[in-house]
């Protein structure tokens, strides 16, 4: 037993250090707890559930929804009017998506979330009374209204809410929601409109409203709410971009009619639609968008190209394998559920920290993997390929949006000033929002163009006759583009990181970011080693230097905590000491 064992209750008495009223905190202390939690960490987990739960409630709207929305079509008779329930959505949402920006901006989120949860409801609730079909139709309207606020409101607040650290991760949460949704919705609904009726599928899922309201919104008021400056004066609403937001949902809408009637006088609402969209889309969209500019123009646009790309081919395979390959149409939505899993990995993947690095990389691939899936889906209309491929090549396409999808996410809040999250939330939005209108609008025309008209209209007898009407060139007129529009989206996504632009001089090095300037003055020899070491590295001189602020700040923290510690330790036994000398 040495010296300093206490042998018993008195010898620990009398070897303890000093009791004092004041004790010494932790030397970690001063790091805030929320700087170091997850997205399930006590300071985010009520608004990580609550906005979570907005996302599984849009999710599964959209799949039950959907899966009944022919058997309501019917019923209405409304069947000619049936792509109107889909364009109604997005062409109200289009002009919500800029508006909700504006209003988050302003006056923070919580005002367009609540009002837009808000609305989609109302819209679900009149389309599940409605008793004919342009009542329906108007029931749509007002769901896109309230999508539209409800999705530009949820990006500013994982934008205020959430440290850029774990911002991947709530965005992959946000996909994971899709999973049971992909998989249930269509089964749910199915079995609720076959014994109960359509209407029932739109008047019950409004009962869930009351969950993510009671959980986001309180979460909300209290880390997103209000202006991102609340010290900054109130700027007023630009009239200009609302009406530019009118001009592109009405544009939008005018393209989708025009595609659906092949004449010579559709010719007019396409004119009229294209000069509405054009200086609308120049005004909406950031500077560049058209043309690929680097950073956030990329961004932006390789959202739309993804999503346009990816959503006008899916729309298309239940069609494909119930016409021609005879499969009854709950197996040909069946066949694209394994997808919502493979899409929430994607997101997962994606989020991880170490592949932070390789993020342009990882978009590339998964538009790579997009163009590839929707290039093999029109394989199985040769009789000897197996139906099932469509799944598996469906499964890795939807891998690939996982990855694109919440990266550019993560990106554009990353390039984004607080101020400006709304406005260019929205931007990403129309733009994905508008490519599914225009890439569904022209894959329809070509579809109609080539017979796909008579293939609907068997669609409805297919189950019981077989497949019927082969029109395999129909089909192929959609995939193959969608596919050749994906690759574009690949070299696009080579764009989306901003290259620093360096400037050799005999003596300092000075590099552009972000608009800031800083002049780092190195010897001619430091120079040269330092371009020498990120050749070999495959690295760039900013990253290294950059890397080594953020060592010597580690290195400087770390430093000062243990001085700290030490001299609060020496305090604390300094009376132990005297007395063992």
């Amino acid at each position: 037993m040495t010296a300093l064992e206490p042998r018993d209750g008195a010898d620990a008495a009398h070897l303890a250090p000093p009791a004092t009223d004041d004790h010494s905190p932790d030397p970690l202390s001063d790091i805030p707890l929320a700087a170091v939690e997850g997205v399930l960490g006590r300071t985010y987990r009520a608004l990580s559930i609550g906005i979570v739960s907005v996302v599984f409630l849009i999710a599964f709207e959209a799949t039950a929804v959907g899966t009944a929305m022919p058997v309501a079509a019917r019923e209405l008779n409304g069947i000619p009017l049936y792509a109107f329930a889909f364009s109604a959505y997005f062409t109200t949402s289009l002009f919500a998506m800029v508006l909700s920006g504006q209003w988050a901006d302003r006056r923070g989120p919580l005002q367009p979330l609540a009002t837009g949860i808000t609305a989609f409801g109302v819209g679900l609730l009149l389309s599940g009374a409605a008793t004919s079909m342009w009542v329906f139709i108007a029931g749509r309207a007002v769901q896109g209204l309230g999508g539209g606020l409800v999705i530009v409101a949820l990006y500013v607040v994982i934008g205020r809410a959430y440290p850029e650290r774990i911002r991947p991760a709530i965005l992959a949460a946000f996909a994971a929601s899709w999973v049971i949704p992909s998989v249930v919705g269509p089964l749910a609904s199915g079995t609720v409109t076959e014994h109960l009726g359509w209407r029932w599928v739109f008047v019950g899922i409004p009962v869930l409203i009351v969950i993510p309201l009671v959980l986001a919104l309180p979460a909300i008021r209290r880390t997103a709410s209000g202006p991102a400056d609340p010290a900054a004066a109130t700027e007023p609403y630009d009239r200009r971009r609302i009406r530019l937001a009118l001009g592109i949902s009405a544009g939008a809408g005018l393209l989708q009619y025009a595609g659906q009637e092949l004449n010579w006088l559709a010719l007019l609402p396409a004119a009229l639609g294209v000069a509405l969209l054009v200086p609308a889309v120049r005004g909406l969209l950031p500077t560049g968008t058209v043309r690929a500019g680097r950073g956030l123009p990329s961004v932006v646009l390789l959202r739309g190209v993804a999503a346009g790309s990816f959503i006008a081919a899916e729309s298309f395979v239940p069609l494909m394998l119930v016409t021609q390959r005879g499969l009854s149409p709950t197996m040909a939505g069946l066949s694209l559920a394994v997808g919502g899993a493979t899409w929430a990995l994607g997101s997962f993947v994606q989020s991880r920290p170490r592949m932070e690095p390789h993020r342009e990389r990882l978009m590339v691939s998964g538009m790579v993997l997009v163009a590839a899936s929707i290039a093999v889906a029109p394989s199985v209309l040769i009789e000897g390929v197996p139906v099932w491929t469509v799944a598996v090549a469906w499964a890795f396409g939807c891998f690939g949006m996982g990855m694109v999808i919440a990266s550019t996410s993560v990106l554009l809040l990353k390039l984004s000033a607080p101020e400006e999250a709304g406005s260019n939330s929205a931007a990403l939005q129309i733009s994905d929002g508008l490519s599914n209108v225009l890439l569904l609008a022209g894959g329809g025309a070509a579809f109609a163009a080539l017979g796909g008209g008579a293939v609907g209209a068997a669609a409805h007898g297919a189950v019981e006759a077989g497949a019927s009407g082969s029109h395999p060139g129909a089909f192929a007129a959609v995939f193959l583009p969608m596919a050749g529009v994906a690759l574009v989206g690949a070299w696009v996504a080579t764009r989306v990181v901003v290259r620093e632009k360096w400037r050799y001089h005999s003596g300092p090095i000075r590099w552009y970011r972000s608009g800031m300037a800083m002049n780092l003055r190195l010897r001619d020899d430091q120079t040269e080693a330092l371009k020498q070491r990120a050749e070999q590295e495959g690295t760039s001189m900013h990253a290294i230097l950059l890397q080594a602020v953020d060592d010597y700040l580690a290195r400087t923290a770390q430093q000062a905590i243990v001085r700290k510690t030490a001299k609060e330790q020496a305090a604390k036994w300094s009376e132990l000491m005297e007395r063992l000398k």
